[in-house]
């Protein structure tokens, strides 16, 4: 026993080697903590913890209890001890103090820099009740206020003022909003506060001189913070903001024109083939993956016969390449239809003759069949006798239901999507839209007007599509040329610059989800403390030569 002794303490500094610095003196390991017994080596002076200066006389010595990150599921406890000295220099306010083991000590505290490494980024990942459990199974128990307290503690990274600054805001409860910063050089949150208002905004530019450039949605209250506390930044409206917003608009128009919406119906398509018999099932002509293989079979086609190569054929029509490719080699539209697998015989197959026999006299209704075929032993379910008789109704020609008219909201993805990226359905539905709405059919002008600008990075035209948007006759559309114009400086730059608000929209999904891991209540400090440093230790790594604090 005295022999494994000895060898621990020799191999302890190996498997330690924060203890390198010190002596050991025993190691105690039959227990179910390790106790290591150690003791500074007196050589040379110490410097005062208050004042920085060195001192040699010693004054006594005492032992620190230090606690350690668990060897083989088990804790480490360090008894050291240590000197204390007299401090020299006469106008300190210190007699004596403790002299500290880099790597080992740190003062006022009971653990070792490597076990509040560890507790520190635990907090930092799961707060307080998840961390207290984490760490009781790491066998450093703590309770979950201990672990908030420790993660209050971390610093916040030492942040440069930055070139380029995201302003955004977000809920932080049921009516109350809060603002977040975010470098757009790094993506890195920079620090949140509760409140959207503009005073806050200009003090913290103030303090923090030197940003150019803030990108910010369209908030009167941010764009008047950054001209009193900035006013040489650059602003830069987000595009995606002035989309949304269009976009919106766009929908409105819909909704005020929804009589017109029915246009978009596309006929039934017409049976050029007769109807086949009620033991061969639908023809691929009446359904829904028929009449779009059609439909595709004959754009490919017509684009088949020009030369063209597959690619140039695949951007005008919007399509993959392969699906190009698969309709263009096709003969006809029957190769390419799928048609659905056989699937094995199921429990119905024994009683198909019976509903069959009930069905040409005349009983329709599933419901019945279905209580009919349990009297007779079936045990599946209702839903599985619906299925059967569903293609029944097709051949039997039963009134097949009417197609709906698109939605508002439908009809301005349609007219905001580019043309090249729609799809063949949706660009013949608007086809027949906009040949009866001639309304639509200016504002979808309109708004190709916007993409072509924002396509090409050019805002030339910007004054001239706001005069045209603004005497369209729409009010909503009017609505929105104003608030632009307003702030046309900034959607200028929106435009032309590559700056944009992407990074704080990321970040405030962030908070969102931090808010939800802590059940919503954590306060502002709180939140700011994780948002920032988990955001950081997803940079930089948890390796303590890579931290951020």
């Amino acid at each position: 026993m005295l022999g494994i002794l000895l060898l621990c303490v020799v191999e302890l500094p190996l498997l330690l080697p924060h203890l390198t610095s010190v002596r050991v003196v025993s190691v105690d390991a039959t227990g179910p903590v390790v106790m290591v017994q150690a003791r500074t080596r007196d050589e040379g002076p110490a410097w005062c913890t208050e004042c920085g200066i060195s001192s040699d006389r010693v004054h006594s010595r005492y032992v620190r209890r230090l606690a350690d990150r668990a060897i083989g599921g088990r804790a480490v406890r360090i008894g050291l001890s240590v000197r204390r000295l007299y401090c020299e220099n006469p106008a300190c306010s210190k007699v004596t103090f403790a002299e500290q083991v880099d790597g080992l000590t740190v003062r006022y505290q009971r653990r070792t820099p490597l076990l509040q490494k560890v507790v520190e980024t635990v907090g930092v990942l799961l707060a307080g009740r998840g961390g207290a459990r984490l760490l009781g199974l790491l066998n450093t128990p703590l309770s979950r206020t201990s672990v908030l307290f420790q993660l209050m503690r971390v610093p916040l990274p030492a942040g440069m003022t930055p070139r380029v600054l995201g302003v955004d805001d977000f809920a932080l409860y049921a009516g109350v909003y809060g603002t977040l910063l975010v470098d757009g050089d790094t993506r890195l949150p920079i620090t949140l506060w509760e409140g959207r208002d503009a005073a806050s905004l200009a003090a913290w530019l103030r303090e923090h001189p030197g940003v150019e450039v803030v990108c910010r949605d369209g908030s009167l209250a941010y764009r008047q913070g950054i001209t009193d506390g900035a006013p040489q930044a650059l602003q830069v409206s987000d595009l995606f903001h002035l989309w949304q917003g269009l976009s919106r608009r766009v929908q409105d128009v819909s909704a005020a024109h929804r009589s017109c919406l029915a246009a978009a119906v596309l006929p039934p398509a017409e049976h050029e083939e007769s109807q086949p018999a009620p033991d061969e099932g639908p023809s691929l002509e009446t359904t829904r993956a028929g009449r779009h293989a059609k439909r595709l079979f004959e754009a490919v086609h017509e684009h088949t016969g020009t030369g063209r190569s597959i690619s140039a054929i695949a951007r005008e029509l919007g399509l993959n390449r392969r699906t190009v490719h698969k309709y263009a080699r096709a003969s006809s539209r029957q190769e390419v239809v799928r048609r659905p697998r056989l699937r094995p015989p199921t429990a119905l197959a024994p009683y198909l003759d019976y509903v069959r026999q009930r069905w040409d006299e005349g009983e329709h209704n599933a419901t019945i069949l279905h209580q009919e075929l349990v009297a007779k032993g079936y045990r599946g379910h209702y839903q599985r006798v619906k299925v059967a008789v569903a293609s029944w109704r097709e051949t039997n020609c039963m009134p097949a239901p009417q197609a709906r008219p698109p939605s508002p909201l439908q009809v301005a993805r349609w007219i905001i999507t580019p043309p090249e990226r729609r799809h063949l359905d949706a660009a013949e539905r608007l086809r027949l839209l906009f040949a009866q709405c001639p309304e639509l059919t200016h504002v979808h002008a309109l708004v190709r007007e916007f993409a072509a600008m924002v396509d090409q990075c050019d805002a030339t035209e910007l004054p001239g599509w706001l005069e045209r948007l603004a005497t369209c006759g729409h009010p909503t559309l009017a609505g929105l040329a104003k608030g632009i114009r307003e702030d046309q400086d900034a959607a200028v730059q929106g435009i032309i610059t590559p700056y944009s608000s992407g990074m704080n929209e990321g970040r405030v999904t962030d908070v969102k989800l931090q808010k939800r891991i802590t059940a919503g209540r954590a306060g502002v400090p709180l939140l700011r403390q994780r948002v920032v440093l988990i955001a950081h230790l997803r940079r930089h790594g948890s390796s303590q030569a890579a931290s951020p604090w």
